[in-house]
This record gives structure tokens, C-alpha cells and sequence, in this order.
């Protein structure tokens, strides 16, 4: 699958993704009033509303991108018909042919980690069925467990040929409490960076790593230093706009080759409507908004890649 993702982008000529990260405040009246006379103000009449806004959003950008990132936290709140609609957006993303890296963060031992791998990234045995419950074709992983967290996820990738982004260094403020940690002289980030290295050894595609790892854009000195140690993983970059993290920051998270890096945008691109500067297309164009926001996200990270 990073083979996929990388042909992606270079047809592109974008090395971003959407994370599609819907809350009902960000979901425009109509919509919500439209699912709300079908569904009633239920956690259905929720989850439709999150549908028929995901889907207008991925209808007005699927060919800018390569890759879209659905948060389950999201969808978990409105229960089992929010799980529905995850699954729904996962499936159709796919009609569309963009990358789905769902962001899972899942990270447990043994039996437990191995079923979280096959439930997002694997196939289940149902009877005589192989089945494929929910289908990603990236998962967001905790190392904090260590190897035996992460080693299941490994093997289910080999098999589905499918792949990882490991939290290294994130982009949220307390992020340093554990993170900056110094051990024998080094902060914990960097020795995680240098084990999610070797597991990527493990697990080559032809030029990168099935096995990439999460760098926030808020930390641009930690994430030229992750550059190097982790030279052949993707690097995942959440932080980008509304978390303050700026495209010139951003440059030294990918290799001399442009490649080796993808950046998030979330709110900034689904939200964009509620923004001073996409403030003209109004709720009833908040598709177009999002739209116009991803054709900006790609000048400005294209730009500074330009002009490093």
C-alpha cells in the first residue's frame, strides 16, 4: 500500500492528506436538519448527518488528493451507527480511489493487539468466510506498549500488505511530558524513532517502509532530527494549519527525493466555511470551501518544497 500512496501523490502533486474528523458543530445546519427529518435527533439522525457531510466533502476533493484520514474517535461518539458510518466513509473513499489511513491509535499485547490489527488493516474468519470488517489501508499505532504491541500490526501488514504510522513525537502541547523524557542522555522520542527504524527495516516496500511513523508539524527541529533517524519510513504529519504548524516548518520532514512525508490538515480543510478567508462560500457551499482550502494547502506545501 505505500506503493499505492506514493503513486498517489506524485500524480497529485500533493503530499497531504484530509483528516476527516467530523463533529456535529462543524457540520452546517442543513445538513443536520436534513438527517434530523429523516432520523429524528437520534445517534442515526447524527450519524447520517456525519455521512451525507463526509461524502459532499470527499465529492469535492478526491481528485486533488491521495490520501483521506478518518479519526474513529469521531464516529465512536455516536455509538454503533457512528461505527456505521466510519465503515460507510471508509468504503467510499475507496470507490474514489484515495489511501485511507485510519487513525486508530490502537495499542495493546498479544491476542488483543493482533485483534485490533485485523479488525482495521486484516480479514476475520466468520465459518467458511475470510471477511474484511472495516478496511483501512493505514492505522495509526502506540508504541508505548513496546515490540509486542506493535509486532501483530507488523504481521498483518506483510500479509495484507497494508500499513503503520507509529506515534514518535506528537503535536499536542503536553506531548513533551513523556516524549522529551531524556534517557541515558536522549530524549524517549528519539529512541522510539530508532525502534520504529528497525521495524521498518523489517517491512520494505520497493523504496520506503510499510512502516511509517506520526511526527507533529508543531515540533519542526524535532522532525528534521526524526528525518534522519527514520530515513526510509513515510512520515505522518499532523498539526498543519489550525494546530499553528506552517508549511516552511515542514520542509525537512521529507527526503532530497520530495517524498517521505505526508501532512494533515483536519479542521482547516473540513471546516474551512467557518474561516474568515473561505467565509464567501457560505454553510450552503461548504463543500467548495473545502475544496478551495485543499487547492491552498497544496500551493503553500508545494511552494516552500520549492523553495528549500
Amino acid at each position: 500500500m505505500i506503493e499505492k500512496l506514493i503513486a498517489r501523490i506524485q500524480e497529485t502533486k500533493a503530499p497531504i492528506v484530509v483528516g476527516l474528523d467530523p463533529m456535529l458543530g462543524y457540520i452546517p445546519e442543513q445538513v443536520v436538519k436534513a438527517a434530523f427529518a429523516e432520523f429524528g435527533e437520534t445517534l442515526e439522525g447524527a450519524a447520517e448527518a456525519v455521512w451525507q457531510y463526509n461524502k459532499a466533502i470527499v465529492d469535492a476533493v478526491y481528485d486533488l488528493i491521495p490520501a483521506v484520514k478518518p479519526q474513529i474517535a469521531m464516529y465512536e461518539q455516536f455509538g454503533i451507527p457512528g461505527l456505521a458510518a466510519f465503515k460507510r466513509t471508509v468504503d467510499y473513499c475507496h470507490e474514489k480511489g484515495l489511501v485511507v489511513i485510519g487513525d486508530v491509535k490502537r495499542g495493546d499485547i498479544g491476542s488483543t493487539s493482533a485483534a485490533y490489527a485485523t479488525a482495521h488493516l486484516g480479514k476475520v474468519q466468520v465459518g467458511a468466510n475470510l471477511l474484511t470488517p472495516f478496511g483501512e489501508d493505514f492505522a495509526t499505532v502506540n508504541p508505548y506498549l513496546g515490540s509486542d504491541g506493535v509486532k501483530p500490526f507488523i504481521e498483518v501488514c506483510r500479509v495484507e500488505k497494508k500499513g503503520l504510522f507509529i506515534l514518535v513525537k506528537t503535536s499536542n502541547p503536553s506531548s513533551g511530558e513523556f516524549q522529551d523524557r531524556q534517557i541515558d542522555g536522549r530524549p524517549l522520542y528519539e529512541l522510539v524513532g530508532e525502534k520504529v527504524a528497525e521495524w521498518a527495516e523489517s517491512c520494505m516496500g520497493a523504496q520506503y517502509s510499510y512502516i511509517g511513523a506520526v511526527v507533529g508539524a508543531t515540533y519542526p527541529e524535532m522532525g528534521k532530527v526524526l528525518r534522519k533517524v527514520m530515513p526510509k519510513s513515510f512520515i505522518l504529519v499532523p498539526g498543519y494549519g489550525a494546530q499553528g504548524g506552517k508549511a516552511a516548518d515542514l520542509v525537512h520532514y521529507f527526503n532530497e527525493d520530495g517524498l517521505g512525508a505526508i501532512v494533515n490538515s483536519s479542521r482547516g480543510i473540513i471546516a474551512a466555511y467557518k474561516q474568515e478567508k473561505y467565509a464567501k462560500f457560505g454553510p450552503e457551499h461548504f463543500a467548495e470551501a473545502s475544496r478551495a482550502a485543499v487547492e491552498d494547502m497544496i500551493a503553500d506545501i508545494n511552494t516552500a518544497l520549492q523553495a528549500r
